[in-house]
């Protein structure tokens, strides 16, 4: 387990600690960059790897690149909601989720990579379309989330292009770990 695993029965200083290392990981990048370029990166990253290394988990207990890419696109649909659910009402309630217990239940080892990649594609792109419009007096707007209490959605956008870091340095990792086993360059 890592600080980026972030359960959701830990106290509330470890999502504290997890929002933190996830922001660290920014260090002065433009969170709109970020999240503008991640799908594409990726592809890049996915485009030459084999359906098998792809399904491979790292190590026993932890995700194969596959299982990053249905969280992913889980992930970029519950800030779909929660983008929405801020700027349509008043402080509304923002609720956690145990993203291990969604990979174990939704069945993100049998997701087909490049659907879970094409779907965060897609809710990424409605995501920036809808903040291209926003007034930046919206970005200010709250809602108070169960784990971590008030976030704006300026905070958001910092927060998911943190994310994105993490899962992209995650991915070129567990690939790189193949190669290396192979004795690839």
């Amino acid at each position: 387990m890592t600080i980026f695993t972030n359960p959701a029965d830990a106290a509330p200083e470890a999502a504290f600690a997890y929002v933190e290392a996830v922001l660290g990981k920014l260090a002065g990048r433009d969170p709109n960059v970020v999240l503008s370029t991640t799908a594409d990166e990726l592809r890049r990253l996915v485009r030459d790897a084999s359906s098998a290394d792809l399904r491979r988990a790292e190590a026993p207990g932890r995700w194969s690149v596959g299982e990053v890419l249905a969280h992913l696109a889980d992930s970029e649909l519950v800030w779909a909601f929660r983008l929405r659910v801020v700027l349509g009402q008043d402080r509304p309630a923002l609720g956690g989720y145990d993203q291990d217990a969604w990979a174990r239940r939704l069945g993100y080892a049998a997701v087909e990579p490049s659907t879970s990649l094409d779907r965060f594609g897609f809710v990424r792109a409605w995501n920036l379309a809808l903040l291209g419009t926003m007034p930046d007096g919206d970005l200010d707007r709250v809602g108070m989330h169960s784990e971590r209490g008030e976030e704006s959605v300026r905070h958001m956008v910092r927060l998911y292009a943190g994310h994105d870091l993490v899962h992209l340095a995650q991915v070129r990792r567990i690939l790189a770990g193949f190669h290396e086993t192979r004795g690839e360059q």
